[in-house]
This record gives C-alpha cells, sequence and structure tokens, in this order.
C-alpha cells in the first residue's frame, strides 16, 4: 500500500505537472523550465562529485561516489520523451543511483529531437558505450534510464547485441518508454490517473518528433517490437499509476517469452518516475536501493 505522504506527494506533483502544461511553454522554454525546476527541487545526494567530461564526441558528466565497490560503472541515459531532459534535469536522480550502486555513473547529454531525430540520441548512446568500454578494457559496465531513456537504454541493448561485441552487464530501466505507436492499453486507460500523460497528446507528438521519418513500431525506436532474446539481465521498476505501465508488463512478457532474464516489480500507488522525490518518501528510497544493489552484484 502507498504510504500518505506519497499519496500527498502525488497530487502536489500532479497539480504542478497540470500548472505548467497549462503555460503551453514553446519547447525551448519548456526545457528550460524544466532544467530550473529540477535544480530548485532535486538537490544533489551528500556523498556525490560531479565531474564535467566528454566521451568520444559527446558530453555529459561522472557521477562519482564517495564510496565504491568494485572497479564498475553505469551509463545513465536521462528521460524527457527524447525532446527534453539533460544533465541538470536529471543529475541529482543519476548521482542517487551512483550512490545506491557504489560505481560511479556517466549521465549522458544525448542529442534531443527534434533537431535531432532518430538515430541520433542512439548514436550518441553506443559511442558512449564504445568509449567506455574502449577506456577500461574488462570492466562492467551497466546501462540504466528512466522513461524514454529506459527505451533508449534497451535499443543500445538490442544494437549492442546484433554486433556480437560488448555487451551491458546489465539494464536497470524505470518506467521504460518501449512502444512509441502508442498502442498499448494503459495509454489510454492510465491517462486520467498519470501526472505526466494525462492525455496522450505529449506523448504523440514526442513520438513523431523522434521517430522522424522511421515508422514507429521500428525496433529500435519501439524495442517493444525487437526481438528480445540475449539480452542482459533487466530489472524493470514501475508504477501502477502510470499510462507507460504495458510498456513494462508487455515488454518483461516478451523479454521471458524469448529467453531474456528478466524481473519486473511494478510498485502500487506509485507513477511515473516517482524514483525522483528519494529521500522524501520511502517508495523511491526503496527503489533506487534495489536498482543500486542489482547494478552493484553484476
Amino acid at each position: 500500500m502507498a504510504s500518505l505522504k506519497s499519496r500527498l506527494l502525488y497530487h502536489a506533483v500532479k497539480y504542478q505537472l497540470a500548472r505548467l502544461a497549462r503555460l503551453n511553454l514553446p519547447l525551448p522554454e519548456y526545457r528550460r523550465a524544466r532544467e530550473a525546476a529540477a535544480l530548485r527541487l532535486f538537490k544533489l545526494p551528500a556523498g556525490v562529485a560531479v565531474e564535467a567530461a566528454r566521451l568520444g564526441q559527446c558530453h555529459g558528466e561522472w557521477l562519482h561516489p564517495r564510496t565504491q565497490h568494485g572497479r564498475g560503472c553505469v551509463l545513465y541515459l536521462h528521460g524527457g520523451a527524447y525532446t527534453g531532459g539533460s544533465c541538470v534535469t536529471h543529475r541529482a536522480l543519476a548521482a542517487r543511483l551512483a550512490r545506491a550502486s557504489g560505481r560511479k555513473v556517466f549521465n549522458l547529454e544525448y542529442r534531443l529531437a527534434p533537431e535531432h531525430p532518430f538515430p541520433a540520441a542512439l548514436d550518441d548512446a553506443h559511442t558512449t558505450f564504445k568509449a567506455l568500454s574502449l577506456a577500461e578494457p574488462g570492466v562492467p559496465i551497466a546501462v540504466s534510464g528512466d522513461s524514454a531513456g529506459g527505451g533508449l537504454a534497451l535499443a543500445l541493448a538490442i544494437r549492442l547485441r546484433e554486433e556480437a561485441g560488448v555487451q551491458p552487464a546489465a539494464l536497470a530501466l524505470m518506467s521504460p518508454w518501449t512502444d512509441l505507436s502508442l498502442s498499448n492499453d494503459t495509454h489510454h486507460t492510465k491517462a486520467a490517473v498519470d501526472p505526466y500523460f494525462p492525455t496522450r497528446e505529449r506523448l504523440r507528438i514526442a513520438a513523431l518528433h523522434y521517430a522522424g521519418a522511421t515508422k514507429l513500431n521500428h525496433p529500435l525506436v519501439s524495442p517493444q517490437y525487437a526481438e528480445l532474446a540475449n539480452l542482459p539481465p533487466t530489472l524493470i521498476h514501475v508504477g501502477t499509476l502510470e499510462a507507460l505501465l504495458d510498456d513494462s508488463l508487455l515488454l518483461a512478457t516478451r523479454m521471458k517469452a524469448q529467453g531474456s532474464d528478466v524481473t519486473l516489480k511494478q510498485f502500487p500507488g506509485m507513477w511515473h518516475v516517482w524514483q525522483t522525490l528519494h529521500g522524501r518518501m520511502r517508495e523511491a528510497d526503496q527503489s533506487m536501493d534495489e536498482l543500486g544493489a542489482f547494478i552493484a552484484c553484476r
């Protein structure tokens, strides 16, 4: 059962996001507003240092936990429906994952649509993963992401599998967006309770911006439709109050049917990427601790 605090925060999040949506800001202003809000609301957890960095042709930042376990690292891919989000908006979330896993995390600033449609974001993730594997041969590299970043992490793993080279040690996914064709039932049935996506319109526009000239059900745009065998061990966390619930449920079902090692956990009463409220409610802390422990043992 969801805690009282989480239920209060749910309504606060829903109110604030509805207020932002009513402003109907142009995309550049919307991006700036989300960054400003992130800096105001989400503080870096204690014990994590930030270092601006570049891997290959891609910019990002290393998040170094004070206490590190082993030699592994994590490539973090932020959410934002492929049209928003940045190192700034997701720094606190990625830093909490660094602390929970005891692994340094590279928080990637991948290119955004519509300026850079598919496959730009995937190319950036691929280039960065390759740079990490070359810089530290033999070191396990987990890939984690939330929302669009979760779908991008999965697409990256599929592309790397096809190359038969170095593979991610694990995938840790938070509410991944895996069906940009928006054909899943909960895209409709859960919209009324989802603070982020109360209608399909934002998702629909973002999907078209990202896909560009590529079909929405292309397996690297919507990895729900890909061949899902022989993928890295995967942990998926999703809330029951999100329009993207089926993206996780169907993904896990198809991965299991094709023999991949996947664990799905549903959090009752939680909404899209509730983990951003780590340090403020137990459900967010629990999820981050479990995702961190999953990465740490790989």
